[in-house]
């Protein structure tokens, strides 16, 4: 059980990553994605982390490209057929600022206020894109 402020964080952060799916599409920049996570954040009141954003997925833990969530629509990469990466906005009810803890990994609001994490990630092929884990 939660609070309906937390709830809210959450699905929101939910949908900003379905919102980013629903730009996946060959050939297309890999900004329309970024736009839309953070078109939907801030419609909603919230702010999406600069510094924490997707990644390519191959023989690296992390691999380029960098998926932003700051992006402009119609620039960025081209998502190409062959393409794996992740889709997962840090979704923030406060600043978008954060700073990291000491052990190098975690990561924490600025200001101390909620925030929210969802991970998706999905593929580039030649018709639909196909997505590897779910929501």
């Amino acid at each position: 059980e939660t609070t309906p402020e937390k709830q809210k964080l959450v699905e929101v952060t939910r949908q900003c990553v379905q919102a980013g799916l629903d730009e996946v599409k060959p050939w297309e920049p890999l900004g329309n994605v970024g736009e839309a996570v953070h078109r939907l954040a801030r419609k909603n009141g919230y702010t999406v982390v600069r510094e924490v954003g997707g990644h390519g997925v191959g023989v690296e833990f992390h691999e380029d490209p960098f998926v932003s969530y700051v992006t402009r629509r119609g620039t960025g990469m081209i998502m190409a057929p062959g393409m794996i990466f992740t889709i997962e906005p840090m979704v923030n009810a406060g600043v978008p600022d954060v700073k990291r803890l000491k052990d190098g990994w975690t990561v924490e609001t600025l200001d101390g206020k909620l925030s929210a994490h969802y991970e998706n990630t999905i593929a580039i092929r030649k018709g639909e894109p196909l997505i590897l884990t779910s929501l």
